[in-house]
């Protein structure tokens, strides 16, 4: 049996077990592009589990794409704040933007067309175009690749793009079209996310395609697929300041440009600095300091580099002009705060 005729034979089993056995989740009982698209964008990254509060909130406030693209980006942003890679938000504001203006408010139907938008690229175009529009159109992440590179028994690394486009046109001769096409798109996500796992021994006793399965049927499933190793990341020192008056704290906005762009965040500095350090840096804020105490130390992952965080907690007066003073109310209501500051944010707002 070809690599084809496999993927071939695999599309009306994944199609009749996803029918049989999809999990009920939010844009799945309303699946119009709209839902479709924004459940995808959130998806990215993040965990379904971790997705849902987030999407059932951005749907109540900006219910379609003339309310998105309407959004003042403030609010968009603290919808959006806790899920990171918040340049997703944005570029989901300019690709709705881009619809009103060019596409008469509709989401575009076709995966070439949705590509043209801000954010789209092969994967989303093509869960958008197969789900919502029933195009036979591939989309082709990390959970698919682990499916296919199971099934075929595949020793080829899959972070190599070449890798990637020969599954994606495997896998294109062989898609249906119609409400056919969504299940296989939703169908092949579902047994990556719930049987296919990426870490831990994969369910294959429970899996549609456990018959056809090359490396189930070598004994070696975890094996798959090959990847290269990543990068280590960079890591870097910051010194995180909780200024308050009493009850007001301190906050600034970050650079237009650059890691968290545009965010609010708490002062912060290069380095870890002792609390004497600390000090000396909010009397160079133009404060005078009345306590110091510490705050914690915590740890947050970007992509390519890592945040090593100590926080001090300080007691000031005479209020800066460059730094913005809040409740800790208004900062929880109106000033996105990056998921990097989490641990901070929790002592501050309570939450």
């Amino acid at each position: 049996m070809t690599a084809e005729e496999r993927i071939r034979a695999a599309v009306p089993e994944i199609v009749d077990w996803y029918s049989r056995s999809r999990r009920l989740l939010p844009w799945r009982e309303e699946p119009g592009p709209y839902q479709i698209w924004i459940s995808e964008i959130m998806l990215q990254q993040t965990r379904i589990e971790a997705v849902i509060p987030y999407y059932e909130r951005f749907l109540r406030e900006l219910p379609d794409v003339q309310a998105l693209a309407e959004a003042e980006e403030d609010r968009l942003l603290k919808l959006w704040e806790g899920l990171g890679y918040y340049s997703r938000a944005r570029n989901l504001k300019k690709a709705a933007q881009k619809i009103m203006t060019d596409f008469g408010g509709l989401l575009p139907r076709t995966a070439g067309e949705l590509k043209s938008l801000p954010g789209i690229g092969d994967y989303t175009a093509g869960a958008i175009a197969s789900i919502a529009y029933g195009e036979p159109a591939p989309a082709v992440d990390g959970n698919v690749l682990r499916v296919l590179s199971r099934l075929l028994r595949s020793g080829e690394d899959v972070a190599a793009p070449s890798v990637k486009a020969r599954m994606t046109a495997l896998l294109a001769g062989c898609y249906p079209s119609g409400e056919q096409a969504a299940l296989l798109t939703e169908g092949l996500m579902e047994l990556g996310e719930t049987i296919c796992i990426p870490n831990g021994t994969p369910r294959c006793e429970l899996c549609p395609l456990r018959r056809l399965c090359l490396a189930r049927e070598a004994g070696d499933p975890e094996r798959y697929p090959v990847k290269t190793p990543k990068k280590a990341r960079r890591i870097e020192e910051r010194t995180i300041l909780l200024l308050h008056r009493g009850e007001l704290w301190a906050i600034r906005r970050r650079e237009r440009s650059g890691l968290l762009a545009g965010l609010w965040e708490f002062p912060n500095l290069d380095g870890c600095l002792e609390a004497r350090e600390a000090v000396e840096a909010a009397r160079e804020l133009g404060l005078t300091v009345r306590g110091i105490r510490p705050a914690g130390q915590a740890r947050h992952v970007f992509t390519h580099v890592e945040w090593h965080m100590t926080g001090y907690l300080l007691e000031v007066e005479a209020p800066n002009g460059d730094l913005l003073w809040k409740t800790a109310g208004q900062i929880a209501e109106s000033y996105p705060l990056p998921t990097a500051l989490k641990t901070y944010r929790a002592l501050v707002l309570g939450i």
